[in-house]
C-alpha cells in the first residue's frame, strides 16, 4: 500500500482573530508549500466587535480563507449562537462546523475523531457541552471491530485530566485543568495524535505507550499537544505543523515503533489515582446509543489534497429513535400510522417526465408501483434488466427524500437484489444528482461470472482518476444526507458488498460516467452502450421488454425463500409491492 503523508496544520483557540490565523497560514504554505487541512480546538469565534467584523468579510466571501478548515463547536455559552446545528454545517466556503462529536475518515485512510465544547456537569447538557452518552456513541461502533487499533487524531478542546502523569509538567494550575471523560475517550481511542486548547497555554507532553511491556503486544504511541490561543502577547505556539501518513497504509512494524522519550500511559495509573477517571466512565451506555454521525472527508494529497465534499451530518433516523422499542414494532406502528394519514406526494412545478402523474411519463415502462416509490424499465437500458427506482413524488435526490419514501426504495432494492441473485447477477446502483430534476436511482445487473465487486469497485475509481473525478469511499454506518445537503450536485455508486463511493459535483461531470464505467471492457465489455441514446427501442420492443422483466419480477418477488439471504423475513414486503402493483397499474397504463 502507498504511503503517502497528509500535511495537516492544527490550530489553538482562533477567538475571532481569523486575519492573523490565515495570513500566518498563507506565510506558511508560501515557504513550504500548500497543506490538505487546519484543524481548529477551542474557541473559534470571538466576543469583540472587531472579531464580528472579520467574520462578515469571510462569511460574505469578500475575504478568501486560504485552506480548508474544520473547527469544533462552542465551549461556551456566549458562542453557542454561533453554531446553528448540533450536526454540523458549512459555515462559510472553506470553513465547516464538524458537529457535535463524531468520525471522519478519508480515502487515504486517514481517520479523526472530535468532541466538541466542555463536559456537561450535569443533564439535561446546555448547547455547547458533550454528554458521557455522546462520548458513549463516538466509542462503541469504533472499538467494537476486532480489528480496531486506534484513531489517527483526535480533536477536543478541553485536556485529558491527568495527562501530565509520568511526563513534563505544563504551565497550567493542574488542580483544575481538564476533563477525566475526555482523559477516559483518549484511554479507548488510543489517538496517535490529541489536540486540545481552552488553556491558553502550549503544551507537547512526551510521547506515550498504548501497552503494557511484556505484557501485552506492542502498539503505536500517542502524542498530546495543547496550544495557546492565535496571536497572544507571550508568543506562545498556536499552529503546529506536521505530516502523518494514515494507520491504515502503514506497515505495522513502522507503526509500533517506540521513540526513546515514549513514556508510561498517564490514563493508566494505580487504582487508587484511576478512581477519579472510573467515577466519569461512559462505557455503560454505550449499547443505548445511536452510532456516532460520521462526517467524511478526502484527505489525498492528489490534486493539491484537501477536502472536496462537504455536508451537514445528520442523524441516521430524522425523525428520533425511541430506547428500547422493537423495531418490526415501530415499522408496523408507522406503517399504520401511514395508511390512516395519507400524505400528498409532492408535485413538480412545471412539466416532469419521471412524476408519475404527469402526462409526460412514459407509463408502457412502469414495472411496478408501491406507494411512493415506482419501478420502470430504463430507456436504451445497457442490459435487459437495467432498471430505475423513482420516487412516485417529485423529489430531485436521495437527500431530499422523506423517511417512508426512503424505506420503500430499500425495499425494492432488496426485492432486485434478490431477483438478480436468482439470475447469477449482482446489483450496481448509482445516481447523479447533476442536470437533473427528478430522482433517478440506477440499478444495473452484472453476471457474476464477468467479474467481483472488488473490480466494479476498482474501475470506477480508476475511471475517476483518469478523468480526474474524485470519487471517495463512504464509511459505512454514514448517510448520504450528512455529508450531501439538499441542493449538493453529486454521484453516489453502491455496490452490492454495501460498499458506497462518492463525488460532489463542483463544476462539469460526465452525464454519462456511470454507464460508461459498467459499460467498458473490464466490466460489461459493452462500450457501444454508453450512451443510452444508442440503445433506444421501438415503443413495441419497450413494450415487450417490459413485459417480459415484469413477469418475470413479480412472481419472483412472491417466492418465499427459506435460505439465509438479506432478503429473509421480506415475504410480506413483496407480497405487498405485487399487490400495489396489480391493483395500480392498471389506472397507470389506461391513462
Amino acid at each position: 500500500m502507498s504511503e503517502q503523508p497528509v500535511r495537516v496544520l492544527a490550530c489553538g483557540d482562533v477567538e475571532g482573530r481569523l486575519n492573523a490565523l490565515f495570513n500566518r497560514v498563507q506565510t506558511i504554505q508560501k515557504k513550504t508549500g500548500q497543506f490538505d487541512l487546519l484543524l481548529c480546538v477551542g474557541e473559534f469565534f470571538g466576543t469583540t466587535p472587531e472579531a464580528e467584523a472579520e467574520w462578515q468579510l469571510y462569511k460574505t466571501g469578500a475575504k478568501k480563507v486560504p485552506i480548508h478548515t474544520y473547527i469544533l463547536g462552542a465551549a461556551s455559552q456566549e458562542m453557542a449562537k454561533n453554531f446553528p446545528s448540533a450536526d454540523g454545517c458549512e459555515l462559510a466556503d472553506n470553513i465547516t462546523y464538524l458537529g457535535r462529536r463524531g468520525v471522519f475518515t478519508g480515502v487515504s485512510g486517514l481517520q479523526i475523531a472530535y468532541v466538541s465544547g466542555r463536559e456537561a456537569p450535569q443533564e439535561p447538557a446546555p448547547a455547547h457541552c458533550f454528554t458521557a452518552k455522546d462520548l458513549s456513541a463516538l466509542v462503541s461502533p469504533l472499538t467494537a471491530s476486532s480489528k480496531f487499533r486506534g484513531v489517527d487524531i483526535l480533536l477536543t478542546s478541553q485536556w485529558p485530566r491527568g495527562v501530565w502523569h509520568y511526563a513534563n509538567n505544563p504551565e497550567v494550575n493542574t488542580k483544575f485543568c481538564g476533563s477525566g471523560s475526555v482523559a477516559n475517550l483518549a484511554d479507548k481511542l488510543k489517538p496517535r495524535y490529541h489536540f486540545a486548547a481552552l488553556e491558553g497555554a502550549h503544551y507537547e507532553r512526551l510521547p506515550y505507550r498504548n501497552h503494557v511491556v511484556l505484557q501485552e503486544n506492542a502498539q503505536h504511541v500517542s502524542r498530546f499537544i495543547a496550544l495557546a490561543t492565535v496571536n497572544n502577547p507571550a508568543k506562545k505556539k498556536y499552529l503546529y505543523a506536521f505530516n502523518i501518513v494514515p494507520m491504515k497504509t502503514m506497515d505495522p512494524s513502522e507503526l509500533v515503533k517506540q521513540p526513546q522519550d515514549v513514556t508510561e500511559n498517564p490514563y493508566r495509573r494505580p487504582a487508587k489515582d484511576k478512581t477519579e477517571v472510573l467515577k466519569t466512565g461512559f462505557g455503560a451506555a454505550a449499547e443505548e446509543e445511536e452510532p456516532a454521525a460520521q462526517f467524511f472527508f478526502d484527505l489525498s494529497t492528489k490534486q493539491g489534497g484537501g477536502f472536496r465534499g462537504r455536508g451537514r451530518k445528520r442523524h441516521p433516523d430524522g425523525e428520533g429513535r425511541g430506547r428500547g422499542r422493537d423495531p418490526q414494532q415501530d415499522g408496523d406502528r408507522q406503517h399504520h400510522e401511514h395508511a390512516k394519514q395519507p400524505r400528498r406526494h409532492p408535485q413538480p412545478t412545471g412539466p416532469c417526465w419521471f412524476c408519475l402523474a404527469s402526462p409526460q411519463v412514459e407509463k408502457h415502462l412502469v414495472i411496478s408501483i408501491g406507494t411512493h416509490c415506482y419501478l420502470a424499465l430504463a430507456k436504451g437500458g445497457l442490459t435487459p434488466h437495467h432498471v430505475l427506482i423513482l420516487p412516485i413524488g417529485h423529489y430531485q435526490s436521495v437527500v431530499e427524500l422523506s423517511s417512508e419514501v426512503v424505506e420503500e426504495m430499500e425495499k425494492y432494492k432488496l426485492a432486485l437484489t434478490s431477483f438478480y441473485k436468482s439470475k447469477g447477477e449482482r446489483c450496481v446502483v448509482f445516481e447523479r444528482n447533476y442536470r437533473s430534476q427528478h430522482l433517478q436511482l440506477q440499478v444495473v445487473p452484472v453476471p457474476l461470472d464477468r467479474c467481483t465487486t472488488d473490480d466494479i469497485k476498482e474501475a470506477f475509481t480508476v475511471q475517476a482518476q483518469e478523468q480526474q473525478i474524485e470519487l471517495m469511499e463512504i464509511p459505512q454506518h454514514t448517510e448520504l444526507k450528512q455529508i450531501a445537503p439538499p441542493g449538493t450536485p453529486y454521484f453516489y455508486v453502491e455496490l452490492d458488498s454495501g460498499e458506497k463511493l462518492f463525488h460532489r459535483i463542483r463544476k462539469h461531470f460526465p452525464l454519462q460516467f456511470g454507464r460508461e464505467v459498467l459499460a467498458s471492457e473490464a466490466l460489461l465489455n459493452i462500450p457501444t452502450r454508453a450512451d443510452w441514446k444508442e440503445c433506444k427501442q421501438s415503443r413495441e420492443e419497450e413494450e415487450q421488454s417490459c413485459k417480459e422483466l415484469r413477469d418475470d419480477f413479480q412472481p419472483n418477488m412472491m417466492e418465499e425463500d427459506h435460505t439465509p439471504n438479506p432478503t429473509a423475513g421480506f415475504k410480506q414486503t413483496k407480497v405487498a409491492l405485487v399487490q400495489m402493483t396489480n391493483s395500480r397499474l392498471q389506472d397507470v397504463t389506461v391513462n
